[in-house]
């Protein structure tokens, strides 16, 4: 099928049968089936306000939200679902079976929009947690309320973020032998990549492991900075369209996810240090200048250390990510007299 965008879009919402809370699993039923170049719109709700052991009117009436804000899907989530034990902390929907889709294949991932379903969301951390775990004696949990109309984040008097919606969690199902892994740590299965750059217009790319390739979303996020340094964004329940496009036979030469926008390409890396997880992305970046403009090992090196910025995509998790970013104007063409 042509990857042109299908007319009919499917809507998947957030139910107690459509949401997985923790894991990113290959044996778990489809909720949804498209074909390659359509169109998904997926409700998400986040787990902040879900996993405090108080019911989410409450949790949300103590900082002011009124109960007719807090929303009903999340509601009936917190009484019908439960985390097991062992599970990640995040709430996803899915999966959705890509008609096509198999071992070996790779998964586009157009991100069309990202629309906010409320006007606030939570940041929480605490002591052992973030990148600096010793740096607080107790738990902070904060609600942040937004101003949809100016598109900025209230933090505090006088300080606004801007919003850059994107989701935190774009997986495909693991590797069979695997089953079902944790939706804390990413892989190169996607999952928590957290990568901030993944608002509409961009585009994620995932290798395929299993038939269907089993697309899961969630952990929404109104805004971060790279690294996520205290563990958490502004956590939000957000509703991303997507564009689903199956590529028969090139995950076959994935190591880790890629990405592009309209500015630039993005090659990630990971592993469980800072330092592993730039060698990763060094060497990524390496193989896709080779591939993109036909280079020796030696130029492709090299353009890296002379263009390319690497950056820490993901500082917190078990499995942290950095990525570089590949300007798209290194490839202009010379139109030649």
């Amino acid at each position: 099928m042509s990857p042109a965008m299908s007319k009919r879009t499917v809507i998947l919402r957030s139910t107690p049968e459509t949401v997985s809370w923790g894991w990113i699993a290959a044996d778990r039923m489809p909720v949804a089936r498209v074909k390659s170049g359509q169109v998904v719109r997926v409700d998400t709700v986040t787990h902040q306000g879900l996993n405090t052991g108080v019911d989410p009117v409450a949790f949300f009436g103590a900082a002011g939200i009124a109960p007719g804000k807090v929303l009903a899907d999340a509601q009936e989530i917190y009484r019908r679902v439960k985390k097991e034990e062992g599970a990640g902390p995040h709430l996803l929907t899915g999966p959705v079976y890509v008609e096509g889709a198999r071992p070996g294949d790779m998964l586009e991932v157009r991100v069309l929009e990202v629309a906010i379903r409320v006007p606030y969301g939570v940041n929480a951390t605490g002591p052992g947690r973030g990148a600096v775990p010793d740096l607080l004696a107790q738990p902070a949990q904060k609600v942040i309320k937004l101003d949809l109309k100016r598109r900025v984040a209230l933090f505090a008097k006088g300080v606004e973020v801007p919003l850059a919606p994107f989701m935190g969690i774009v997986a495909v199902a693991p590797p069979p032998p695997l089953k079902r892994v944790s939706t804390k740590p990413p892989g190169a299965f996607g999952g928590n990549l957290d990568f901030k750059h993944l608002v509409a217009g961009a585009t994620l790319y995932l290798p395929v492991f299993d038939e269907g390739a089993l697309l899961y979303t969630g952990d929404g996020h109104a805004c971060q900075g790279d690294g996520e340094v205290d563990g958490t964004a502004i956590e939000i329940s957000l509703t991303p369209t997507l564009q689903l496009i199956v590529h028969k036979g090139a995950g076959t030469g994935m190591t880790w996810p890629r990405a592009e926008d309209a500015a630039n390409y993005y090659a990630m890396g990971m592993g469980p240090s800072i330092d592993e997880a730039m060698l990763n992305a060094i060497r990524e970046a390496v193989e896709f200048l080779k591939g993109r403009a036909g280079l020796s090992t030696a130029d492709a090196y090299a353009l890296c250390s002379l263009a390319v910025d690497f950056r820490i995509g993901e500082a917190v998790n078990e499995v942290l990510m950095v990525y570089g970013v590949i300007p798209k104007r290194l490839f202009k063409r010379v139109t030649r007299r």
